[in-house]
């Protein structure tokens, strides 16, 4: 059964699968900082009135499973999780104290689809993501 949201005039289910990736896709989610990133990114989407059911943090993207409401629209909200976390970041692990002008850690694009009856396949992949990378690797590894 599927757990419609609702607000003053309106009941929704959409839920959105989101990806995005570091400035020149660099390895630079890594130890620490995988760590944390779901914890900001948590706490962000809970500011923002939007749910994260879903996510996994690569060493080169992130995977999110998102209900977002439909007061926001999606650029908008990926644009402040990129946003407000490349802050924090910046901030807590990278020791920058000053302005953050010209300094990025997500690169500009994102990849969003919205999820239907896929749901359950969408939060499988999302939680295999690193198993399957890993096992394609090897299959390289094994084919050179």
């Amino acid at each position: 059964m599927r757990d419609w949201q609702s607000q003053a005039h309106v009941k929704y289910y959409c839920k959105y699968h989101v990806v995005f990736v570091p400035k020149y896709r660099k390895k630079s989610i890594y130890g620490m900082l995988r760590k944390d990133i779901g914890g900001i990114l948590r706490d962000l989407c809970r500011q923002r009135g939007v749910e994260l059911l879903e996510g996994y943090a690569m060493k080169d993207h992130i995977h999110m499973l998102l209900m977002i409401p439909p007061k926001f629209s999606v650029a908008n909200t990926v644009g402040y999780l990129k946003g407000k976390s490349a802050i924090r970041i910046y901030r807590d692990y990278l020791q920058v104290k000053q302005n953050f002008t010209g300094r990025h850690f997500w690169a500009r694009g994102y990849c969003v689809s919205t999820v239907g009856l896929d749901e359950q396949m969408i939060r499988a992949y999302i939680k295999n993501q690193e198993r399957e990378e890993k096992r394609q690797e090897q299959m390289m590894l094994s084919g050179l």
